[in-house]
């Protein structure tokens, strides 16, 4: 079977299957740092379209949700150095960060 090319001629499909395509025509060891660098200035344009979108009125509502946050956390672990179970402390996080954290680690999960 005949394929045409750039150039308006005619290859077979082995020698079409053969032909490199752009990105093989990029050096190999070159290849992931390209990406890397796409996926980074992705990232960097991100966070920074989300930080400009915050007024000073919602920084200060997140920072106080953070405190409130840290404080409970450090209420659990209070708890747990008192000795206490590890589902008592976990019950008293979950009704302290009610309201202010993601799922029921109070957006802070960890491994056991």
């Amino acid at each position: 079977m005949m394929t045409p090319t750039k150039q308006g001629l005619s290859m077979t499909r082995s020698q079409a299957d053969k032909s490199p395509s752009a990105l093989a025509d990029a050096p190999a060891n070159r290849r992931p740092a390209a990406l890397l660098l796409a996926t980074l200035l992705a990232l960097v344009a991100g966070a920074a379209q989300a930080q400009a979108t915050h007024t000073p009125a919602e920084l200060k509502r997140d920072a106080q949700r953070h405190r409130a946050m840290a404080a409970a956390h450090e209420a659990a672990a209070r708890c747990l150095d008192a000795g206490n179970p590890y589902e008592t402390c976990l019950k008293q996080l979950q009704v302290a960060c009610k309201g202010l954290g993601i799922g029921k680690y109070c957006g802070m999960k960890h491994e056991h």
